[in-house]
């Protein structure tokens, strides 16, 4: 009777271990694809109006780009914030190193404007809606390891589901 008993303790102990190491193993696979490959994001806020909407876009961000130094002129990126680093934003990429940026200084009053050229190493970024959008106008150029990816898909709302790739601002 001891004996049945302990074989039976023994395959569920086994059993669960085995069922407990699948799940370790997807969450690490989930954690490496989140990290390393693509990952799913929720942007909010209209300095990137109009081609992505104030709130309820779901846009897949790929980061392989970024190691493979695919990311050009008139990419949509996902970049660590220089003003806050525990934020993200997405900003559309107007120049890159060696570049000159010709951009206004403060659209909503003036149509003054100035001149600059990208340092090496650095990205020039811009929201979509430059009324309301604050990018390298404000803080200047963005270090390329800041850039964590370039958003590939919008995967919601569905009528709008599509490649962003190439996607050029609908207000230029």
């Amino acid at each position: 009777m001891v004996v049945g008993s302990l074989k039976l303790w023994t395959d569920l102990v086994i059993e669960g271990f085995q069922k407990s190491l699948s799940v370790g193993k997807f969450l690490c696979l989930l954690h490496a694809t989140n990290t390393y490959v693509c990952t799913p994001v929720l942007p909010y806020g209209p300095s990137m109006l109009p081609t992505l909407n104030l709130t309820g876009d779901l846009v897949l961000v790929e980061r392989v780009s970024t190691w493979l130094g695919k990311v050009d002129r008139g990419d949509m990126v996902l970049l660590r914030s220089s003003e806050d680093p525990r934020k993200t934003v997405i900003k559309r990429i107007v120049g890159v190193e060696g570049d000159t940026v010709t951009y206004l200084m403060d659209p909503k009053n003036s149509d003054a404007s100035r001149t600059c050229v990208v340092p090496q190493g650095n990205v020039w970024v811009q929201g979509d809606y430059i009324y309301n959008s604050r990018d390298s106008r404000t803080f200047g150029a963005v270090p390329y390891g800041l850039v964590e990816g370039k958003l590939l898909w919008r995967i919601l709302p569905l009528k709008n589901f599509g490649s962003l790739h190439g996607k050029a601002k609908e207000n230029s």
